[in-house]
């Protein structure tokens, strides 16, 4: 359920929700940047609603000896403890790479309402690159999304992260 797109392939959102997706999308950059720094695969993820972060994360399963500890995984935990309630609505989930298959059951057991992601996963993307989990209409929830917001920024940690690693 992705969001319209003109001809051009650009979503038609309006500018106010542009500048707060580039603004959410940059922490979660940040966020990113600190799984680099820990020699994680460079993942971030906010969770935000009515403009305030319910919680955050960065990919950290080696660290964590977790297979689960995936940025979005760390994130809505965090939510969903701040917040006292296993139920995110009306909130929207920030994360520079398009999430697995893990990670969108988690937001559709969660109810978070929106997903904006930076660059598509090629391999496992389980919103527009391999599956359509959100287009799934056998859910008892759905999530709008959108992607591409700061992608060639997040493309270009995760490329900078793997050279350094070969």
């Amino acid at each position: 359920m992705g969001e319209s797109s003109t001809g051009t392939g650009i979503p038609e959102i309006n500018s106010s929700l542009a500048e707060q997706d580039e603004f959410w999308m940059q922490r979660a950059l940040a966020l990113a940047s600190q799984a680099a720094a820990h020699g994680e695969v460079p993942v971030g993820a906010v969770l935000v609603r009515d403009g305030n972060v319910l919680g955050e994360g960065f990919n950290q399963p080696i660290r964590s000896h977790d297979p689960t500890a995936h940025a979005e995984i760390v994130a809505v935990r965090n939510a969903a403890a701040s917040a006292s309630n296993y139920r995110l609505p009306d909130s929207t989930l920030y994360v520079t790479l398009e999430p697995c298959t893990m990670c969108i059951g988690a937001l559709i057991h969660a109810r978070v309402g929106r997903l904006v992601f930076a660059a598509r996963e090629p391999r496992a993307g389980a919103v527009c690159s391999q599956l359509h989990l959100c287009e799934y209409t056998s859910y008892n929830h759905s999530i709008a999304w959108r992607e591409g917001v700061l992608a060639a920024e997040s493309s270009a940690l995760l490329t900078a992260f793997f050279k350094a690693r070969r």
